[in-house]
């Protein structure tokens, strides 16, 4: 979220698909996201929940809790901490978390368009869901690059793209990417359309590289 306020904001968002070929899906995903910023520090939480039922069964096919703290340096330079724990039963992730920390930079000043980049450290658990669970452990490299631009007062695009190199093997690396625009209908309401992509070089045996979802829902913000 981007605010220059201090205090509390955050925002509520949520997307619904309904779909029936040869079944009948059903999905709902659901993002809530809670920050308070003053002069010098943020702290901001992300729960973000993929919910689907599939020919009357229910289960959740993925899910997100992120932690992340700020504290500014300098005018354009950031020290950021971060933690993260995910389940992913498409992709077969019994259960993976993250704990990183490192520089964000600010590399405009413009108030319609804001650009920033991370280069941090992050230690990773994985745990995949197979017939054997397989456990990995590793250092990567978590660099991104992320902008939000205003083109009007009542509308605004928002990208953030990671690239995540293991530090002992830059061939092993996954790239993840979400870009949304948002349209304001009322003071605090919007509808958003959301495109994510997710690329990692080496899957768990029958996960494709590639992954991506296309959404459309309503966002509510407060601050």
């Amino acid at each position: 979220m981007v605010t220059d306020t201090s205090g509390w904001s955050g925002s509520i968002g949520l997307n619904i698909n309904l779909t029936k070929n040869t079944k009948k899906i059903f999905k709902i995903d659901n993002r809530i996201h809670v920050q308070y910023k003053n002069a010098q520090h943020l702290i901001l939480f992300m729960n973000d929940i993929d919910f689907e039922q599939l020919d009357g069964q229910n289960l959740i096919s993925n899910s997100v809790q992120h932690l992340r703290y700020n504290y500014k340096i300098k005018s354009k330079i950031y020290w950021e901490f971060f933690g993260q724990t995910q389940y992913n039963s498409i992709s077969k992730i019994d259960f993976r978390g993250l704990l990183g920390t490192g520089p964000r930079f600010k590399i405009s000043n413009s108030e319609k368009y804001k650009f920033y980049l991370g280069s941090l450290i992050m230690y990773e658990y994985d745990r995949s869901k197979e017939d054997i669970a397989i456990t990995n452990k590793d250092l990567r490299w978590s660099s991104y690059l992320s902008f939000s631009l205003f083109p009007s007062k009542n509308t605004a695009i928002v990208s953030t793209t990671y690239y995540q190199p293991k530090l002992d093997g830059f061939n092993d690396f996954r790239i993840s990417s979400e870009s949304s625009i948002a349209v304001k209908i009322f003071e605090k309401l919007a509808f958003k359309s959301t495109f994510k992509f997710n690329f990692d070089k080496f899957p768990v045996e029958g996960i494709p590289k590639s992954q991506y979802s296309f959404t459309n829902g309503l966002i509510y913000s407060f601050e």
